[in-house]
């Protein structure tokens, strides 16, 4: 479920009416709503991941802003999420941190960062996020969580413009 200003979108296999008869006509936060997101989950057998900012930013011509090596296999769990989600992951680290890149939702391109706790506080976020867009040849998107304040001024500082939410609903244990 991906929702911007005035819209949301809901991709289930079901009948539109079905999602309509449930929305109350005129409220944009219902379609996110943890009401809505159970029952659709119950319907469709999936279980509503985090409702997370999306955010969209151009790439950058160059090589990245600081010194990555590209790596394979780490086992991080930053890695097996993206690897869980994206195709064509691939993985670079630095001192103090991880980003990755991949395909994600309708094959656009994604990326994610970890700072480690001994390395926050001094822009490797920002420095990690601006790096993505030099490695990815099309606009790259990120899913912050909204609660995880940091992530999102380092992504927002790296040049990414917040352009509506996502809820990923996927095979779960709820979603019976």
């Amino acid at each position: 479920m991906i929702a911007f200003t005035g819209h949301t979108v809901v991709f289930a296999d079901l009948p539109p009416s079905w999602v309509r008869e449930r929305l109350p006509a005129g409220d944009l936060s219902a379609p996110v709503s943890p009401p809505f997101l159970l029952e659709l989950g119950l319907r469709t057998g999936r279980s509503a991941g985090n409702l997370d900012l999306l955010a969209v930013a151009g790439p950058l011509p160059g090589p990245p802003p600081l010194a990555l090596e590209e790596v394979t296999g780490t086992g991080h769990p930053r890695v097996e999420r993206a690897l869980a989600y994206r195709d064509e992951v691939r993985v670079w680290t630095c001192a103090g941190g991880l980003l990755t890149v991949g395909r994600g939702v309708a094959g656009r391109w994604e990326a994610a960062v970890e700072v480690e706790p001994g390395h926050r506080g001094r822009g490797l976020g920002r420095l990690l996020a601006t790096a993505a867009r030099h490695l990815a040849p099309r606009p790259l998107w990120a899913q912050v969580a909204p609660g995880n304040a940091a992530s999102v001024r380092a992504f927002l500082a790296a040049g990414y413009a917040p352009t509506g939410s996502e809820v990923l609903l996927v095979p779960g244990e709820n979603g019976v």
